[in-house]
């Protein structure tokens, strides 16, 4: 029954990230945290995988629709790459209730911005330069926290010039590399559920997929992109608390 509410779940939680063009790991973190004790060893590692694989199904999605700079978005993913396994190696030595504080006010910024996301400034020529800079500290941050860069990358895309649905094709490229690179320091210490694993791979991909498309086709629904922040500051504020309980 555990494991129908986790895939259940996961269905919907990889629709609603492959709309935003984030990857389920910030989502799947939390509620992920509900059923698995250990953060680092199985929430994270299982999140990255999961990262990875619908962040890859949603550029597809989106890049249908002729949303994704693959000059620019592959450029990003190098840089996303290379630096996101340096905050998974801090994660291997800090202590989880710390990390999940820090996940916590991340998921804040994240919460807020759903409901203020941020707008396209006309006049403002894309400052590709400035993004490539700042990918940097946070795909270190992304890396500590196990979840892709994408919440963080997002909103400097669109700060920094870019069209919001080219901004998520480019994040969504963007986020799948560091996720598979983020996962390395971890696989000799990962604890996995292989089948369970190999289902929410599955699920995972084909709801991330749809949920691109969705939002390549149609204007998305604000009203859905709020209550998706609200469930998960809920969610990780109830796993926090359960820790000092």
């Amino acid at each position: 029954m555990e494991n129908l509410i986790i895939v259940i779940g996961l269905s919907i939680l990889s629709f609603i990230s492959g709309m935003l063009g984030l990857g389920v790991a910030f989502s799947a973190i939390p509620f992920l945290g509900l059923f698995m004790q250990d953060l680092v060893h199985q929430v994270q590692p299982l999140s990255l995988l999961l990262n990875g694989v619908t962040a890859f199904l949603s550029t597809l999605g989106f890049a249908k629709s002729g949303f994704v700079d693959w000059k620019k978005a592959i450029f990003l993913s190098l840089i996303t790459t290379l630096s996101a396994p340096f905050g998974a190696l801090i994660a291997q030595f800090m202590n989880q209730n710390i990390i999940w504080i820090i996940y916590f006010l991340a998921v804040l910024y994240l919460a807020y911005r759903l409901f203020k996301p941020f707008k396209a400034h006309k006049g403002i020529k894309e400052n590709f330069k400035l993004v490539s800079i700042l990918a940097i500290p946070i795909s270190v941050l992304s890396g500590l926290l196990g979840v892709g860069p994408g919440f963080l990358l997002m909103p400097t895309l669109i700060l920094c010039g870019f069209d919001p649905k080219k901004a998520a094709g480019i994040n969504a490229f963007a986020v799948c590399p560091p996720s598979f690179s983020a996962l390395i320091p971890h696989l000799s210490t990962a604890h996995w559920n292989l089948n369970l694993t190999f289902i929410l791979v599955i699920i995972g991909a084909i709801f991330s997929f749809l949920g691109a498309r969705a939002t390549s086709l149609y204007v998305p629904s604000e009203r859905i992109k709020q209550i998706f922040g609200i469930l998960i500051v809920i969610v990780t504020a109830y796993k926090i608390a359960s820790l000092f309980s």
